[in-house]
């Protein structure tokens, strides 16, 4: 059984969660912080972004945390941002074209973690943990929410369903990429309560995004009952759970700077089988898109070049081992400045961008990695590669914050 538990939340007060809102502070750089963030004070940007207010200096500075502190105290001060009085759990719905998904705001353990009852598939980059730790100790509170998936039991979904229907959202509002973003409050103390038993029947959380906020969070909260500062909510991390059968995961590309060999498409037929196409984007497992020279050509995995275990028959494995490592030498996609990464929200057409522009030599496009793939490696104690799925919708923050002193 995995642990849930109800907190009180700090939120945006109801007419503001609009404003207060930003993406994940993760996928916008500094400079798209600030453009999305100006002329708007509510921004959760001047929060999770906070270099944003001091120009020029490095992202990493202790003055950035500081400010970050300093801007949550603010928004608190200034009645933008409310904390809840009593314990309690919410529901945060995402609806983009058409598809909706449903995660349960709540609470997980360091220790289920620590278990290895929470399970991860990707590997964490130090310089990336130390910059959520900094921030999280300056401003002690989670200050974005872990994106969590379980195989959910009927019951849990009856509850979530009959509270959706039977009561009215405290947030509704539109945002990037047209997605609706909905929030349900859930203080009936019987409903509260009863999650906790209706948990019992999950065996396990797994990380859908977040592995470096979720290692921070963890590595706080050890260090404080370490040092004899543990509270109960420090043992606790912020999450949001949605059930596995209601996410989508988009493809996430690659684009190269490189030199291409001559030999490259002899290189890759001794895996793929190649062919000139007009598709820009894969239709199926084992196909594999690449643009060079204005042009667009099919790689398909030949069926005796797919290893049998979990992680090895990923297309992204097959690209890392058979194009990226073999032809050109890129063994750790993580640190090589040679390769970058592209989410499918942006379409194949900026692939086509970068690659016209000469920036980039050429790039991949993607069949995304599918829900039960990313179950299977987790579960089997596996590692994908670096940058093997991108989430949409993408959860916004600043709707919730976990406040690590509060009992």
């Amino acid at each position: 059984m995995v642990q849930v538990f109800p907190f009180k939340a700090i939120r945006p007060e109801a007419s503001l969660a609009e404003k207060v809102a930003e993406l994940p502070y993760d996928v916008v750089n500094s400079q798209e912080a600030a453009a999305f963030a100006q002329g708007n004070p509510y921004s959760y940007f001047h929060i999770d972004r906070s270099e944003i207010d001091l120009p020029g200096i490095d992202p990493y500075d202790t003055q950035v945390y500081q400010k970050a502190a300093e801007n949550l105290a603010s928004f608190q001060e200034e009645g933008w941002l409310i904390q809840e009085t009593a314990p309690a759990y919410y529901l945060y719905e995402l609806t983009m074209a058409g598809r909706s998904q449903t995660g349960l705001v709540a609470c997980t353990s360091i220790d289920d973690y620590v278990a290895g009852k929470i399970k991860k598939h990707e590997f964490t980059r130090p310089e990336k943990e130390i910059d959520r730790i900094n921030h999280i100790l300056a401003c002690d509170a989670n200050t974005s929410p872990i994106f969590l998936s379980y195989r959910q039991p009927a019951a849990v979904k009856e509850a979530i369903d009959a509270w959706q229907a039977e009561h009215a959202p405290i947030y509704d509002f539109v945002s990037y990429h047209e997605v609706q973003h909905r929030v349900w409050l859930i203080d009936d103390p019987a409903l509260v309560a009863s999650f906790a038993q209706q948990f019992q029947a999950v065996n396990a959380l797994y990380i859908a995004d977040g592995h470096h906020r979720t290692e921070s969070a963890v590595k706080v909260g050890l260090q404080k009952r370490a040092d004899g500062q543990s509270s109960q909510e420090s043992d606790r991390f912020l999450a949001i759970l949605f059930p596995e059968n209601e996410l989508a995961i988009w493809e996430y590309n690659r684009v190269l700077r490189v030199p291409v060999p001559e030999t490259f498409f002899e290189q890759a037929a001794q895996h793929f089988t190649i062919q000139e196409t007009t598709t820009k984007k894969p239709a199926q497992r084992g196909s594999i898109h690449l643009y060079l020279n204005h042009t667009w050509w099919e790689l398909t995995i030949k069926p005796e070049s797919v290893p049998q275990d979990a992680v090895g028959q990923l297309d992204v494995s097959l690209l890392q081992q058979y194009v990226l490592a073999d032809i050109f030498a890129i063994q750790d996609v993580r640190t090589d400045k040679r390769i970058d990464f592209v989410g499918g929200i942006r379409g194949p057409e900026e692939l086509e961008r970068l690659v016209d522009s000469g920036e980039w030599t050429l790039a991949f496009s993607m069949y995304p990695t599918q829900m039960a793939d990313l179950l299977a490696v987790a579960d089997a104690g596996e590692i994908m590669p670096p940058k093997s799925t991108w989430f949409e919708p993408k959860l916004l923050s600043g709707l919730f914050l976990h406040d690590l002193e509060t009992n």
